[in-house]
């Protein structure tokens, strides 16, 4: 029967065809990917940081608090809830809401708050949920209801989409149980700060098009309802596969690429809408793409632009290439004192490894020479520095090490310019550094050694702060990706741990700063030490191998 099949709320942010799979009972015993270790440890991470949340607001809230047992079976949880909210507590923590089976629906949420005559959902989330500003209507930790909230001139509302709809998930099973309150409909979110609650408008048109967030959910659920009840029913499939962002991580990558990689499907070179925009124009396959121009659309379905480079794409594709020269002459800015910079964070919680590593073009490249030795001018060797911290975060131990390096760091450029030497700072994405430096500047003010964010930004702002993933991205088409680890390779360069990557590195962070009152482990901070070392070395090489002529052995968009 229809009736029998139960979304909860993140269905709405999900792939339709996940949707499809996870609904479909001929797929039951089908092999799928294993868990990502990574993944794993955040949702961990994030149940931990739940239940210390709850553990404080019980503290707090004292008599109208209760807590729903979260080791007991999901029929006895939601009964718990039920009555608990039948009885009118005021805060019902680890509630599991009635479901609405001919809504199709189910779902938990961390508070329930008695507001009026009903309840409203309030998330507990481990990341932030509000960012400096003004705006954001809010109450304080300590009175987590509507009644309590006010306009709050220093923060202002993140617009997460999956807290916004998952919030509306829970007041639709509210409503169909009857404890939706009377009046405007609100949804709360506390975040990785845990200093307030910011209150969610569920009811007002902020979404695009004119959609409130129940718009925007009713419309998204009602589709992803159809798609799993065709599949569960074994009816015609609503979702075919296609590639998106969420295949990464999804354990139904196993099913999906082989069937992609058979059709040869256009959503394998270009992701999302643009795959979606082609296939209504009847361009479903790679090679179809391949063939084409731009003079074959009286109304082209992306822009000139980049229908054009799916089109390179396509044929790069079918040609097994992992880079083509968008420019006849590649080229990157060099300095004659170069560092290049990644940082390594956990989370929210912050950055406790700035990585460095120093050279100087004039000493180890053939025909980069000049006269002296910026190494003896400086007083500053080549090679890598880190500056870390093993506090584990969120700790004002990382207000030390982010000050140790920007003080080294400031004092290197600022001895490069007395000496009249070029200087340049490299990254590979700067949107990560950026936004850590500048936080750490905000965060940290007034703390020994933390610049002013002003400086800070005029740093990041200048020609000498260089993001060299821009500079691949600008010259250099990526038909498998434009990632460092995707890269680096082209330049020759090899990470020498085997599972170096960035959710690898939150597991051995956890190891290396004994979470939660284990022991910290010496091997894995050697680890962390070496992947950050052979990530700055990867950018060092992506640049030289930029400004060398072996570059040119890579084809270029005219040659295909």
């Amino acid at each position: 029967m229809a009736s029998e099949v139960l979304l909860d709320g993140s269905v709405v942010t999900r792939c339709r065809r996940r949707v499809h799979l996870d609904n479909d009972p001929e797929m039951v015993d089908v092999p799928r990917a294993p868990a990502d270790p990574g993944s794993e440890q955040r949702i961990a991470d994030a149940a931990e940081y739940r239940r210390e949340v709850a553990r404080r607001l019980g503290q707090s809230l004292g008599d109208g608090w209760t807590e729903i047992p979260r080791e007991d079976s999901a029929e006895e949880r939601e009964a718990a809830t039920l009555a608990a909210m039948r009885d009118g507590l005021d805060y019902i923590s680890g509630a599991r809401l009635p479901r609405d089976v001919h809504g199709g629906r189910e779902g938990e949420v961390e508070l329930l708050v008695r507001s009026g005559t009903g309840y409203v959902p309030v998330l507990v989330v481990r990341h932030k949920v509000a960012d400096p500003g003004k705006g954001a209507r809010t109450s304080p930790i300590t009175e987590p209801t509507p009644e309590a909230a006010g306009y709050d001139p220093r923060r202002k509302a993140r617009s997460q989409a999956r807290d916004l709809l998952r919030l509306a998930h829970a007041v639709r099973l509210l409503q169909a149980c009857g404890m939706r309150p009377a009046g405007r409909l609100w949804g709360g979110s506390i975040g990785s700060d845990a200093e307030v609650v910011v209150w969610h408008d569920l009811e007002s048109p902020t979404w695009s098009g004119g959609r409130s967030v129940l718009g925007e959910y009713d419309e998204r659920f009602s589709d992803r309802l159809a798609v799993a009840r065709a599949a569960a029913e074994g009816r015609q499939a609503l979702a075919q596969p296609s590639r998106v962002l969420e295949c990464k991580g999804c354990p139904w990558w196993p099913v999906c690429e082989p069937q992609l990689r058979s059709s040869r499907d256009v959503s394998l070179v270009v992701r999302g809408e643009d795959a979606v925009r082609l296939r209504r124009h009847g361009v479903h396959r790679v090679d179809e793409l391949a063939a084409l121009t731009v003079a074959d659309f009286r109304t082209p379905p992306l822009s000139p632009k980049r229908l054009t480079e799916a089109v390179l794409l396509a044929r790069a594709w079918l040609r097994g290439l992992s880079l083509v020269r968008r420019v006849s002459e590649v080229g990157i800015p060099r300095g004659d004192v170069e560092v290049d910079v990644d940082m390594e964070s956990y989370a929210d919680s912050g950055a406790y490894l700035w990585g460095t590593l120093v050279s100087y073009p004039a000493r180890d490249e053939p025909g980069r020479r000049r006269d002296g030795d910026p190494a003896a001018l400086l007083g500053t060797e080549p090679g890598y520095r880190g500056f870390v911290t093993w506090d584990p975060l969120p700790s004002d131990d990382e207000a030390r090490s982010f000050a140790e390096f920007w003080g080294w760091f400031t004092a290197l450029r600022r001895a490069a310019h007395e000496h009249g030497l070029t200087f340049r700072a490299y990254c590979y994405n700067e949107l990560a550094e950026n936004r850590w430096m500048l936080s750490s500047a905000e965060r940290f003010a007034g703390k020994p050694g933390i610049p002013p964010v002003e400086e800070v930004r005029r740093f990041v702002e200048s020609r000498e702060w260089v993001d060299v993933f821009a500079m691949v991205r600008d010259q250099f088409l990526c038909p498998h990706g434009k990632g460092l680890k995707v890269i680096a390779p082209n330049a020759g360069f090899a990470w020498r741990d085997a599972e170096a990557g960035g959710e690898n590195s939150m597991r051995w962070y956890r190891d290396a700063v004994g979470f939660r009152g284990g022991r910290p482990d010496p091997a894995q901070r050697d680890r962390l030490l070496e992947y950050n070392e052979d990530d700055v070395r990867a950018t060092l090489a992506i640049r030289r191998w930029m400004s060398s002529e072996a570059v040119l052995e890579i084809p270029h968009t005219g040659d295909i």
